[in-house]
């Protein structure tokens, strides 16, 4: 799964021709790690339709503060350089589908 940083965001995120799922994640994280192999599957299940990738909230301070992300993991689904959906927690694989299926 991709890794995207504050100077990139813009390019692999916004301007993406796919909706991207964005999880906001730290390595301290115990539920973000949980959500790896889920992450994993679902981009190689829906790279057709969905680009995913990961952003080091401790490292990238800029975008974290600019989607006021507070809570790990957070998902954000940006569309046209624009979030348009934004979940918090762990969740297993079927519900992050089912969740995601209306920005797909």
């Amino acid at each position: 799964m991709a890794e995207v940083t504050d100077a990139d965001f813009g390019a692999e995120v916004l301007a993406s021709d796919l909706p991207v799922l964005v999880e906001f994640t730290a390595d301290w994280c115990p539920p973000c790690r949980q959500m790896g192999p889920v992450l994993s599957s679902v981009a190689s299940e829906e790279g057709d339709r969905l680009k995913v990738v990961q952003l080091d909230v401790d490292t990238n301070p800029e975008t974290t503060n600019a989607y006021k992300v507070l809570s790990m993991p957070t998902f954000m689904v940006f569309r046209n350089g624009e979030p348009v959906k934004a979940m918090v927690g762990a969740r297993p694989k079927r519900r992050l589908l089912e969740e995601l299926s209306d920005v797909l």
